[in-house]
């Protein structure tokens, strides 16, 4: 069911509220709204479930081995949006979070939306369900309309365009569950990073991670 937020969940997020530790944003940005500007309209999504990523300490992290051009963005300032490339056709979004030098992020995996659905279906013309239009990080990213031409895009901008972090209303507490990141091999593996929202029909399905074999 789609639930519409009201009139103070509308409050802009400060830029402050990302420059903090990646495992303390991270589960209070549940039930947090993000809203992106299209041509065609908004588009808001409740965020349900994310995955932090703590850069050098973490190596499940894209900046665990330093900075490149491709992971730039996640070294900050925080607020702002990383995009990559995953797979050879999915994108997939990030929020940096942290001074800037720490290369942390938050990976959004999934969510429900809540406005502008109809302009969702359009990009994900395959979901059965309008839980699975943003079930996952590659179609949240496709829902949004998100590649890497809004890479370094800020979620906190004085004008509300390409993106709006909103105060939405945060998951209580009690209904936050973590457990290991989807996906993630190596020494990062056991690393209970991710959050969701416990019971919420949008939460993608839990996956370990499974190495690719050499032909």
């Amino acid at each position: 069911m789609i639930t519409a937020p009201g009139p103070l969940d509308r409050a802009p997020l400060d830029r402050s509220f990302f420059d903090r530790p990646v495992l303390d944003v991270a589960p209070d940005l549940l039930g947090r709204v993000l809203v992106r500007e299209t041509d065609d309209g908004p588009i808001a999504l409740r965020l349900t479930e994310v995955e932090a990523y703590a850069g050098p300490v973490d190596p499940g992290s894209h900046a665990y081995r330093g900075r490149t051009d491709r992971n730039a963005v996640m070294f900050g300032p925080p607020g702002y949006v990383y995009v990559y490339f995953t797979y050879g056709m999915w994108h997939c979004m990030n929020l940096v979070c942290g001074p800037p030098g720490t290369a942390s992020a938050v990976l959004l995996r999934a969510g429900e939306i809540t406005e502008g659905a109809d302009l969702a279906r359009k990009r994900r013309s395959t979901s059965r369900r309008d839980t699975d239009l943003a079930q996952g990080p590659a179609r949240l990213a496709t829902a949004l309309g998100v590649d890497r031409a809004l890479n370094g895009a800020d979620a906190c901008p004085a004008r509300p365009e390409p993106f709006r972090m909103l105060t939405g209303a945060p998951a209580d507490p009690d209904a936050v569950r973590n457990g290991p990141r989807t996906g993630v091999g190596g020494e990062g593996a056991a690393h209970p990073w991710r959050f969701w929202i416990d019971g919420d029909p949008t939460v993608s399905p839990y996956r370990a991670h499974v190495p690719r074999r050499r032909r």
